[in-house]
């Protein structure tokens, strides 16, 4: 207790330090007068008097200085003087000054900005209530969508068996873009529902802004409609109304009621389904009629307290093996496989690696920086030399002056780190707001409090790793020596220079690991938009269409879809119009997957194939221009009173007839009766394409009606830009309730498909070339100091008949030796760090002999352009001049 009053007495004394000043000096005078009046009383002149007054006090300064040190914080005023001088020493060199200010902030913006995104995707935990908790429950181990859905009664048995799990909610994730369409409210308008449990809000944590969410009797089959609207939407489209609840709208020409609002902080797109919207949210009966749909829903589970993953993964694969072994019982039961992982996992868990490869780099590119300072401050250390001298000569410690030196460097990387956090802030805004992201939560990337703490943290470290060798050299020297150096001696730069040639070496070493990084991620980008699509995207644009409730019948869809394709077909510019129930890379939509078999062969459980399922007209594969390989494509003559018929694609005819002709042969799938197949058509990359072809069948619109809205694909002879308004107003005049819809071109959908690609891309791309750029700056500064210091030495030669040219190849060879040296410890290092990133290379290996060789000649071009202005100068140089130089 009585140390805590001492320290506040003391923090009370550095506060109120210039009145305590005023208080001692007062007393101190007094005292002093006092000694002085009794000298003179023993008959001492006064100027004698006063003399040896002061010499028995010790001196008014000294004694200031000692009342100081014991009521107050010694080390603290020291550090705040040595402050205010830092300070004075960076205004006086502006130049060095803003140009590291600079350095520092670029590059911790950068590692600010890639933190705030890995601490959203990796770190910060998920915006639900309680998430450590949460799980995803897939079926089995496939990418496939539909592979990875639960059918209703798998979800209803693992409800009610289940005791690790204290919920499971579900939502369906087969919605497509646009699917709803709301009328009666302003604008006809398409909108995003996703279907979802009772329980999904709860589960969650979610609780509604406003109203409710849904309740046991609204989430049957066959009752009014209800909706949950997301905030997003209250806001956009009914103005943040605060009396929305209870009231009716008109979804797909039937009235639903809105019984809640969600909060803004819940975003289900940008969380489960980046990239696309969710506007409103409608209940999913659990009930016969969705179980006979199959897999259809995505599970969600909690975790009781106490319970870890692995006891729930046991039991859930118990309580699924009981299911299974009464399937013969129940053929209508698909198969269920649970493998739960953490939510967190699910959603963010694979873009882990390309995270921690970002992460990587931002450490290169700041020990990049670090070097690339330390050389700066090396250079100016040479300069203050003298001034450390004589310092050192009035009893300044070397630990003094390394302190001194140490702050001014954190001084530096302190100011610098605020531009850097600018710059962060600016970045992680830019970032939030892209459009068409594939990387989930990345709309909730921020610069928050860990942001925060992490760039203090950089600073505080950059800071004393640049700074750290100068200050250690800067104080090493005697003062003796350092005093008698003038501007004729190099020989205390030679004794230096290899440390800052050391230093240079390592900023091209680390240079080429972030160049050869950045190549091998552009060649993998460039092969991976290389691959065959398998349709054409140039000039393709796709809009969702819906006839709506007013054409109930099956025969009045095809009617109104027919007239839509006359009126744009009869648009200027349109080459080509189709309809199909799914685009490639598009929505969740197209992982319908549906069994599919030779009519002529009878298969076990389990053996027949499956293969996704496409709903097309006869316009579609034009328009797509995907390949027809064998056989004939759909006609207008395909409908309903003709034989069915079927498209397969190149796998499936492999899966059913390896070696043989399918066109002519039947397959059975949906329904009783035979497909015939009547051709074969190329691939598709449908879901990624970095993905593999999959098995797909077409069926012609006109013969099943297993869809809900599809989408208008027009190709076109014009940019979709100048087609889009155009085929709107074609479409409005048609009919002038369809609502208003965004038009997609294929281009945004491979773009989208692309997207996580192309970030990480970017962003090491630019890391590489603000490397160059500092490794090219470390090469001339190394350079240019070393003319500076050998300049008499390069006088004298000249003035004994050097050639400027021969003088200009020894510059040029010294920076090339330098880039030799840093390109020989790059390339081990450069092939290291490849093979930890070759799950990120796409059909290029991570020793790619052509990236490597890129990087070492571009590298070497570069140094040898850093070091041709040096270089050059040298020739111009005035031997009599430099010879008179000091």
């Amino acid at each position: 207790m009585q140390t805590l009053h001492e320290l506040i007495a003391r923090i009370r004394s550095v506060l109120q330090r210039r009145s305590r000043d005023e208080d001692f000096d007062a007393e101190l005078n007094q005292h002093l007068e006092l000694a002085i009046e009794d000298n003179v009383r023993q008959g001492m002149p006064p100027d004698e008097a006063r003399r040896l007054a002061l010499v028995r006090l010790g001196g008014l300064q000294q004694t200031r200085e000692l009342h100081r040190e014991s009521r107050g914080l010694p080390l603290l005023e020291t550090v705040l003087r040595d402050l205010r001088y830092a300070l004075r020493t960076m205004r006086r060199d502006a130049a060095l000054t803003t140009f590291a200010i600079l350095i520092v902030g670029l590059g911790v913006g950068a590692s600010s900005t890639v933190f705030s995104v890995l601490d959203t995707l990796l770190l910060r935990p998920l915006p639900f209530s309680d998430a450590g908790r949460l799980v995803w429950i897939a079926n089995g181990e496939s990418a496939n969508l539909s592979a990875q859905t639960v059918q209703v009664d798998n979800l209803q048995d693992l409800q009610a068996q289940t005791q690790s799990l204290s919920d499971v909610a579900a939502y369906s994730p087969f919605y497509g873009a646009g699917d709803l369409q709301l009328t009666g409210v302003g604008e006809p308008e398409r909108l995003t529902g996703v279907p979802v449990t009772e329980d999904f809000f709860r589960l969650l944590g979610v609780r509604p802004r406003m109203g409710r969410s849904f309740t046991a009797e609204e989430c049957r089959w066959n009752v009014a409609k209800t909706v949950v609207l997301s905030h997003a939407l209250w806001k956009r489209r009914f103005a943040t109304d605060p009396h929305v609840v209870g009231r009716a709208i008109t979804l797909d020409g039937a009235p639903a009621t809105i019984v809640g609002v969600l909060p803004s902080t819940f975003d289900f797109a940008a969380t489960f389904a980046p990239g696309t919207r969710a506007d409103l949210f409608v209940p999913f009966p659990l009930s016969p009629e969705t179980n006979r749909r199959g897999n259809t829903l995505a599970l969600i589970g909690r975790l009781k307290p106490g319970v870890d993953l692995r006891t729930a993964q046991a039991e859930a694969a118990l309580i699924a093996e009981r299911l299974m072994a009464g399937r013969s019982k129940d053929s209508r039961r698909n198969g269920f496989q649970p493998r739960l992982s953490m939510l967190r996992d699910h959603i963010s868990g694979r873009f882990r690696y390309a995270l921690l490869v970002l992460a990587g780099s931002v450490g290169f590119l700041m020990l990049l920086v670090c070097a690339n300072l330390s050389n700066l401050l090396l250079a100016r250390a040479s300069a203050r030399r003298k001034e450390m001298a004589i310092r050192t000569a009035l009893g300044a410690g070397r630990g003094h002056l390394i302190r001194q030196l140490l702050i001014e460097s954190v001084v530096l990387s302190c100011c610098g780190a605020v531009l850097g956090l600018i710059l962060a802030v600016a970045g992680t805004s830019l970032i939030a707001q892209v459009e068409g992201t594939s990387i989930p939560l990345l709309q909730a990337i921020r610069v928050d409090a860990a942001a925060l703490s992490f760039t203090a943290a950089m600073a505080g470290l950059t800071g004393l790793l640049f700074g750290l060798a100068p200050a250690l050299q800067a104080s090493a020297p005697a003062p003796q020596s350092a005093l008698k150096e003038t501007g004729r001696g190099a020989t205390g730069g030679r004794e230096r220079g290899w440390l800052r040639d050391s230093l240079v070496v390592c900023e091209v070493a680390l240079a080429c690991v972030l160049l050869t990084g950045a190549g091998l991620l552009v060649r993998s980008f460039v092969r991976v938009l290389d691959v065959e699509l398998g349709f054409e995207t140039n000039n393709v644009l796709a809009l969702r269409i819906d006839p709506g409730r007013a054409y109930e019948t099956y025969q009045r869809k095809l009617n109104y879809f027919d007239g839509v394709l006359e009126r744009v077909r009869s648009l200027p510019g349109v080459e080509q119009v189709g309809l199909t129930d799914a685009l490639p890379l598009g929505d969740n939509y197209g992982w319908r997957l549906w069994g599919v078999g030779d009519a002529a062969r009878t298969y076990q459980m389990g053996e027949r194939p499956t293969a996704l399922v496409r709903i097309v007209d006869d316009g579609y594969l034009p328009a797509m221009k995907i390949a027809l390989r064998s056989g004939r494509a759909f006609t207008a003559s395909d409908n309903s009173s003709s034989e069915q018929v079927i498209l397969i694609n190149e796998m499936l005819a492999r899966t059913l007839w390896p070696g043989q002709d399918p066109v002519g042969r039947q397959v059975r799938t949906l329904g009783p009766n035979p497909w015939r197949v009547i051709g074969v058509v190329g691939g598709v990359r449908y879901f990624g394409l970095e993905t593999e072809f999959a098995s797909e069948m077409y069926l012609p619109i006109r013969q099943t009606g297993d869809f809900s809205s599809v989408d208008l694909v027009v190709r076109g002879s014009r940019s979709p830009a100048e087609l889009a308004p155009e085929v709107r107003r074609a479409l409005r005049a048609f009919d002038p309730r369809m609502p208003a819809a965004e038009f997609r071109t294929m281009q945004q959908l491979v773009d989208h498909s692309v997207f996580s690609r192309r970030f990480v891309v970017l962003l090491l791309v630019g890391f590489a070339v603000f490397g160059l750029v500092l490794a090219s700056l470390g090469i001339y500064g190394v350079i240019s100091y070393s003319i500076s210091q050998r300049r008499q030495e390069i006088g004298i030669r000249m003035a004994l008949g050097a050639s400027a040219g021969n003088l200009q190849l020894s510059i040029l060879w010294q920076t090339v030796r330098l880039a030799l040296v840093g390109l020989a410890m790059g390339v081990p290092l450069s092939w290291a760090a490849a093979r930890t990133m070759r799950g990120l290379l796409f059909g290029v290996p991570f020793a790619d002999p052509l990236t490597f060789g890129a990087v070492l000649v571009l590298l070497a071009a570069v140094a040898a352009l850093a070091g041709y202005g040096p270089a050059r100068r040298v020739s111009r140089l005035d031997p009599s001049c430099a010879l008179r130089s000091e």
